[in-house]
C-alpha cells in the first residue's frame, strides 16, 4: 500500500479565490481523479488564478504541484507557480508525464496568509489540478483510487461519508435536454425531483458550452426549454428554476449507487468546487447522462459499440460486430479581425493535422451548425473530396471527430485534446500557407468541452432495432415517437483521423415511428429508467434515437412513468404491465401523439 503523507496543506485548484483567466475543467473528474483548473487561452497566455491561503505555523514546506504535459515532447500547456510574489523555479506541465504530482522545491513560510498564483506561460492548456504543501518528504498519492479520495477529503476537512441531500419522489441524472425535459415534467405532474448534472449549464449537446440544436421529433416542451437567451444559453434553468419541486444540483457528478438487491436506493454525487458528496434518496430513477452511468455503477446489463448483421438482422450493420462508436466532436468559430493577429508557431499541433487546411465545419453561433471556414485548397484536398460524394465535402460540424476506437469512459480527456490540436494545427495551416489572406485571422470561440457522442447503451425489456424502426412495427406499448434519418459516423480518413471517413445518412421514409416503453427501463435494475442516447435500441436504431429531440420524448414518458410509480407504488417494469393506458394518455397529452390506438403505420 502507498504511504501517504499525513500532515501539510493540500489546495485544490478548484477552490481558488480568483481563477483569472483558467476555467474549471470538471469533466473528467471521474477519469483522472479530480477537477482541475485549465489555462484555455487558444494561444494566449490567460491571467492569474490567485487564492490565499492560511498557514497555521511557520515552517519549511516541499511543494507538490499535480500537472499534467498533455503533449510529451513539445510541452504546449506550461505554468509557474508563485508564492508570496517569488516563482517556483519548477516549470510545471512540462515533464512528459500525463498526471502526475510534480516536485518544485522548498519554501519557506511564515505563520499567516500566504498568497499563491499559477502563471500561464503558453495560453494553450495548461492545467494543475492541485498543490500540496508537505511538512515531510512523502508525495501525493499517485494512484487515482478510493484511498487518495479519502485522503483529499481528510486534508480538505471534508465528511468521509456522503451527506443527506433529501429524499425526492424521482431522482434525474444528466441535464442535458432529456433530462431537463424529464425533470420539468415529472415537476409539472406534482412530483419532488431532483435534477443532477454534472456540469455549470444545462442543456449537454445543445447547451452554451457546445452549442448543437436539438433535431428529431422536438414538440412543444422541448421548443421551450431550447429556446435561446441572447448570450445563447438555453432557457432551461429559467424553467426548473420557476416549479417549486424541482431541486437543481449542478456541477455535481454521479459517483456511486446504494443498492438493495436488484433496487437503486439512492445515488452519490460530488460537488465539483467544493469537492462536498451528498447522497440522494428516492424510490425511481431516471438516467439522462447519455454515459448509462448510473446503470454501469448499479451493474445495469448494457450494450456497447456495433453489433452485427446477424443478431439483429441489420442491413446497416457491419458483417461482424465490433467497439467501434460514435466519437466525440470539439467545435470553434473563427473571425477575420480589424488588424493583423499573430499566432504561435504549433508543431505540436501540426503533427496532428499534417497538412489539413479547410476550417470549414465551424459553429456559426449557438443553435447554428455546419458553418464555412477559411481554407486552402492542397492537392491532397482536392483529391480526397473527389472521392466522395457531396455530403461528405461539405463544411460539416461532425467532420471533426475523434475517438471511435477508443474507451469513452477512460480516454475522454486525451480525445478532447487529441480534436483540440488536430484544430489549432489547422488554423496554423490556414495561417502560414496565405499569410496574406489570412493575416487577421483569429480564433473567435474554441469550446473546451467536447459535444459527446456514443456511450455504452442500457438493455431494457425489448432492444429497438433498424428493422423496427424501418417497417415502423407497431408496439402494443407505444408511448412517443422519434423522426429522422439514421445518422452513422466511421473513423478512418486515410490521411487525417480526426476527419470521417464516411457519414451515412438514410433518411429512410422520413416518416415518424413508435418508441415501446420497454425501450425505456432497464431489464435487470428495477427502479432505473432512461431517456435519451443510451435508451435500449442497437447501434445502428440509436444512430437516429439519439437526437436530443428524440431523447427528450423519451424523457417525457419516463417521467410520466415515474408519476405513476409513485401514485401506484409499483416499477417501471409494473407500469407496463397494469398501467399501460394510463401512461399513455399521460405522455400523449405532453407530447402530443396518442400512441394508445391503433393506427397506420404505413
Amino acid at each position: 500500500m502507498e504511504k501517504l503523507p499525513d500532515s501539510g496543506i493540500l489546495v485544490e485548484a478548484e477552490e481558488f479565490d480568483d481563477y483569472g483567466g483558467w476555467v474549471l475543467d470538471s469533466q473528467f473528474d471521474l477519469e483522472m481523479g479530480s477537477p482541475y483548473l485549465l489555462a484555455h487561452g487558444i494561444g494566449r497566455p490567460v491571467a492569474d488564478a490567485t487564492t490565499t491561503i492560511s498557514i497555521p505555523e511557520a515552517h519549511t514546506y516541499n511543494v507538490w504541484v499535480r500537472a499534467k504535459d498533455w503533449v510529451p515532447g513539445h510541452h504546449p500547456g506550461r505554468f509557474t507557480l508563485a508564492v508570496n510574489g517569488s516563482a517556483l523555479e519548477t516549470v510545471f506541465g512540462a515533464n512528459d508525464l500525463d498526471w502526475s504530482w510534480e516536485f518544485g522545491g522548498q519554501v519557506a513560510l511564515p505563520a499567516g496568509e500566504t498568497r499563491l498564483a499559477l502563471h500561464d506561460l503558453t495560453g494553450f492548456c495548461g492545467r494543475c489540478d492541485a498543490v500540496f504543501f508537505s511538512r515531510d518528504g512523502i508525495a501525493p498519492p499517485r494512484a487515482v483510487n478510493a484511498e487518495a479520495r479519502a485522503w483529499r477529503r481528510r486534508f480538505r476537512g471534508l465528511p468521509q461519508d456522503p451527506v443527506d441531500a433529501g429524499t425526492f419522489d424521482v431522482v434525474v441524472i444528466g441535464g442535458g435536454v432529456p433530462g431537463v425535459a424529464a425533470a420539468l415534467t415529472a415537476a409539472r405532474l406534482g412530483e419532488r425531483v431532483a435534477l443532477v448534472h454534472d456540469r455549470p449549464y444545462l442543456g449537454g449537446n445543445a447547451s452554451v458550452e457546445i452549442g448543437l440544436r436539438p433535431r428529431g421529433v422536438t414538440g412543444p416542451l422541448i421548443d421551450e426549454i431550447s429556446e435561446r437567451k441572447p448570450n445563447g444559453d438555453i432557457c432551461a434553468r429559467e424553467l426548473l428554476e420557476a416549479e417549486a419541486n424541482a431541486t437543481v444540483f449542478l456541477e455535481h457528478a454521479v459517483y456511486n449507487v446504494v443498492k438493495r438487491d436488484s433496487t437503486i436506493v439512492a445515488v452519490d454525487a460530488r460537488h465539483a468546487r467544493s469537492g462536498r458528496e451528498v447522497r440522494l434518496t428516492a424510490p425511481v430513477f431516471i438516467d439522462c447522462s447519455g454515459k448509462a452511468i448510473a446503470g454501469l455503477l448499479a451493474g445495469a446489463e448494457t450494450l456497447f459499440g456495433q453489433e452485427s448483421q446477424a443478431e439483429y438482422g441489420e442491413k446497416l450493420a457491419p458483417a461482424e460486430g465490433n467497439a467501434m462508436h460514435h466519437g466525440n466532436t470539439v467545435f470553434f468559430r473563427t473571425r477575420m479581425a480589424d488588424s493583423p493577429v499573430g499566432f504561435p508557431p504549433v508543431p505540436w499541433a501540426t503533427e496532428v493535422a499534417k497538412d489539413f487546411s479547410d476550417l470549414g465545419g465551424q459553429l456559426t453561433r449557438p443553435g447554428i451548425e455546419n458553418g464555412p471556414g477559411p481554407a486552402v485548397t492542397t492537392p491532397s484536398s482536392s483529391v480526397s473530396q473527389a472521392k466522395v460524394p457531396r455530403r461528405m465535402t461539405r463544411p460539416l460540424t461532425h467532420f471533426w471527430e475523434y475517438g471511435q476506437w477508443l474507451d469513452p469512459y477512460t480516454h475522454g480527456e486525451h480525445i478532447r485534446d487529441f480534436l483540440l490540436r488536430a484544430i489549432y494545427g489547422t488554423f496554423s495551416n490556414v495561417k502560414t500557407r496565405d499569410p496574406q489572406t489570412y493575416a487577421n485571422l483569429e480564433f473567435d470561440w474554441v469550446a473546451y468541452v467536447p459535444a459527446q457522442g456514443e456511450f455504452r447503451r442500457y438493455k431494457g425489456d425489448y432492444v429497438l432495432t433498424e428493422n423496427d424502426i424501418r417497417s415502423h412495427k407497431p408496439f402494443r406499448d407505444a408511448v412517443v415517437q422519434n423522426e429522422g434519418a439514421f445518422c452513422l459516423h466511421y473513423p478512418g480518413n486515410e490521411r487525417y483521423d480526426f476527419r470521417l471517413r464516411w457519414w451515412e445518412w438514410d433518411e429512410r421514409d422520413g416518416k415518424p415511428y413508435d418508441i415501446p416503453f420497454r425501450c425505456l427501463y432497464s431489464v435487470n435494475v428495477a427502479n432505473l429508467m432512461m431517456a435519451g442516447k443510451h435508451m435500449s435500441a442497437t447501434h445502428v436504431a440509436s444512430s437516429n434515437t439519439k437526437f436530443m429531440g428524440n431523447g427528450g420524448q423519451h424523457a417525457i414518458a419516463t417521467a410520466a412513468a415515474a408519476h405513476l410509480c409513485h401514485k401506484h407504488r409499483t416499477t417501471p417494469r409494473g407500469v407496463y404491465e397494469n398501467h399501460l393506458p394510463e401512461l399513455q394518455k399521460i405522455a400523449g397529452t405532453i407530447t402530443g401523439t396518442d400512441c394508445s390506438r391503433p393506427r397506420s403505420h404505413l
